[in-house]
């Protein structure tokens, strides 16, 4: 057997699955043979997850039968590990040359053949260890975990989009920091959308545009942050776009973040939108109940808190926020007060402490908004909450009011019953499996819930 066989599975298993899954799941994978021993390295726990659940028995399926062509009734085992080929070498670190100088303009003096020095602006605490990991954005870490393994290699560009305060920086300094611990000798290089338009006035104004665009086409990966920003601004765009395609066309990474998908950001040239997608698209979800309280945790023990379990849940379920810096902040309200009083952390003191936020949050997520939001999300009439009828386009959109109420707010299901036309606490219970149903089975209603989320949480 050689791996010839693995690369013929994965052709026919290129023919069957779309393009987005084949190289989201199947081309990173590493093979091996040793023996009647097919090994299988996935770059990461989730990926070889949703592997093994999703295509694990047709992978075994098809290396049997390519392995029976040359040798029949020879069976192969299939193993699926994370990590990777043993035989892979690491790309060897050179050394950095000592006191490499850092001006405010790095790509000023030397040419890109003399390795230009340059200013990562990495933040060494903002690693994947600290990125507390849930459903909303686990896709996001799990590629960005493959992208600093391989940098260039998968999924260029990578574009995440996401409401403010959802970790979007946190991991484009994450996989900018695993780049640089595993290639010393990487170029990587994180800046801000408005930082770089700056710049580039700058170097216009000193006559140094060329060697500003010679610097940022030497890098091995680029992190724009807020790329939103260039909007309106030709100029730069033109100048993005010039570094954008020398990136690419060789191989070196690039990823940016927005706060909404590139198609839907405006003032933007085409040109830029559609190179935006040619890699892949992630968001960044709001974190559900779970995640919010594994942060607050972790935010509490970062301050040297130990935040009790009931007081992490009550939080957690009284801010259904977008913003985790929401989150850190109402920890450090919690901090303060209770070193200025002397207690210890309960709900008694959290309720005091966050007294004003809970307000003014409780306020904004009432089942009066979510009707509303949710009517002028699905354009019919508020009065269609309350009415009798039953027909889907108006049914549907009152399932999902009725789901939204029993997670953002804390009415019981009699009175979310009673807020929509006076219907039995059974009648919300049933809405609110439904439509836990079809976000599961639907990717449309899944993602208009997301979108209302995160319309109802800012």
């Amino acid at each position: 057997m050689s791996l010839a066989i693995w690369q013929e599975c994965l052709a026919q298993l290129k023919d069957e699955l779309s393009a987005g899954d084949f190289s989201t799941w199947l081309r990173p994978l590493q093979a091996d043979f040793n023996h009647s021993t097919l090994s299988l390295y996935s770059p990461n726990k989730y990926t070889s997850e949703w592997v093994r659940n999703k295509y694990m028995a047709t992978i075994e399926d098809k290396v049997q039968q390519l392995v029976n062509q040359e040798n029949p009734n020879h069976s192969v085992k299939i193993r699926l590990m994370v990590g990777n080929v043993s035989s892979v070498e690491k790309k060897p670190a050179k050394q950095i040359p000592a006191q490499a100088p850092i001006t405010n303009q790095p790509w000023e003096g030397e040419s890109k053949a003399n390795r230009v020095p340059h200013k990562s602006n990495l933040i060494k605490k903002y690693t994947f260890d600290n990125f507390v990991e849930g459903k909303s954005n686990n896709f996001a870490i799990a590629t960005t975990q493959q992208i600093a393994e391989n940098p260039g290699d998968v999924y260029n560009p990578l574009f995440l989009y996401a409401h403010p305060g959802l970790g979007k920086t946190h991991l484009l300094h994450a996989v900018g920091n695993a780049i640089v611990a595993e290639n010393p000798d990487s170029k990587v290089v994180y800046i801000r959308s408005e930082r770089f338009v700056q710049d580039m006035i700058n170097s216009i104004r000193n006559n140094t545009i060329e060697q500003f665009k010679e610097y940022y086409a030497s890098l091995d990966a680029l992190l724009i942050d807020d790329i939103h920003f260039f909007a309106g601004k030709d100029r730069s765009q033109e100048v993005l776009f010039q570094t954008f395609n020398s990136m690419l066309d060789a191989h070196q990474q690039v990823i940016l973040t927005s706060d909404r998908f590139p198609k839907e950001i405006e003032g933007i040239d085409e040109r830029l939108r559609t190179r935006f997608g040619w890699g892949l698209s992630i968001p960044i979800d709001p974190p559900e109940l779970e995640t919010r309280v594994a942060i607050l945790i972790t935010k509490a023990e970062e301050r040297g808190l130990k935040l009790p379990d009931d007081v992490a849940f009550f939080i957690a379920k009284r801010l259904t926020i977008t913003d985790v810096r929401v989150l850190e902040g109402a920890i450090a309200n919690i901090s303060a007060k209770a070193q200025f009083t002397g207690q210890g952390i309960t709900i008694s003191l959290v309720q005091d402490a966050l007294r004003d936020m809970l307000a003014v949050h409780t306020k904004q997520t009432t089942i009066d908004n979510i009707q509303k939001i949710v009517a002028q999300h699905y354009r019919i009439k508020i009065s269609d909450m309350s009415s009798k009828r039953r027909t889907r386009t108006v049914a549907r959109p009152r399932q999902i009011a009725m789901a939204l109420a029993k997670e953002l707010t804390q009415h019981s299901l009699p009175e979310i019953g009673e807020a929509f036309g006076g219907r039995d606490h059974t009648t919300v219970l049933h809405a609110c499996r439904k439509v836990q149903e079809l976000r599961r089975e639907n990717n449309d209603i899944q993602e208009d819930y997301k979108i209302l989320i995160r319309t109802l949480s800012m």
